[in-house]
């Protein structure tokens, strides 16, 4: 494992992205070069950001005399709230449907796992698709780019959805349909400025938190209305 660890040097540009109140994404490089006999010609590199886990209820609508409402829904307990993928090419092809099952690789091998014993996967595919929508996961075939055999590049972009909390990026060196090398980076997503502030009381104090925004946007509506009546 030393080996391998040392066959493989990555870094980030940034490993604190600061959530502000005018917050509206955030662009992050992964960079680096392998060495030994697993690198050079013919050796693939895949890159993954993965964020903290969370509950999601997905809901199917459903339409009654006309009018549409929630019908059936299931939770899904730990699922990622962002996860990206970039690669040097289609991750079907560097690894086997197995091999990307145990390593959680790509959209279709996330581990989604729902409260109950769901047999419709519909609700899976909502799930993802209902994510990839808001740029919170998403999967480039071709997003790793090579400079010569042995140097690396990836862009990955974090939305302005993204939570705050501890995100992990995993890089990996593939050879033959085999994982020759890992590097695991840690990446912090944090609230920053007035965002904070106003974060930290919506928790602490709903309430008073709730009655501030009534009536911030009554005196919004009454002065709209002063100044269209002018």
């Amino acid at each position: 494992m030393p080996a391998a660890a040392q066959s493989l040097l990555a870094e980030l540009s940034q490993r604190e992205v600061a959530v502000t109140t005018g917050f509206a994404g955030a662009e992050l490089i992964v960079f680096g070069t392998a060495t030994g006999d697993a690198a050079g010609p013919g050796a693939d590199i895949i890159v993954t950001l993965r964020g903290p886990n969370a509950p999601v209820v997905v809901r199917r609508k459903v339409r009654i005399a006309g009018i549409w409402l929630n019908g059936p829904s299931e939770q899904f307990e730990a699922a990622p709230s962002f996860y990206a993928l970039a690669s040097t090419r289609p991750v079907e092809t560097i690894l086997s449907a197995e091999e990307r099952r145990r390593l959680r690789l790509g959209l279709a091998s996330l581990p989604l796992s729902p409260r109950g014993k769901i047999e419709d996967p519909s609700f899976r595919q909502a799930l993802i698709e209902l994510k990839s929508g808001l740029r919170l996961y998403s999967e480039d075939p071709g997003g790793v780019r090579l400079v010569g055999d042995r140097l690396f590049s990836a862009r990955l972009f974090l939305p302005p959805a993204v939570i705050p909390g501890p995100y992990r990026v995993e890089i990996l060196l593939v050879r033959d349909g085999r994982v020759m090398a890992t590097r695991d980076l840690p990446l912090t997503v944090v609230r920053s400025g007035t965002s904070a502030e106003i974060w930290r009381i919506a928790h602490d104090q709903p309430l008073a938190y709730g009655i501030a925004a009534v009536l911030l946007a009554a005196a919004a509506g009454w002065l709209g209305s002063v100044l269209f009546r002018r």
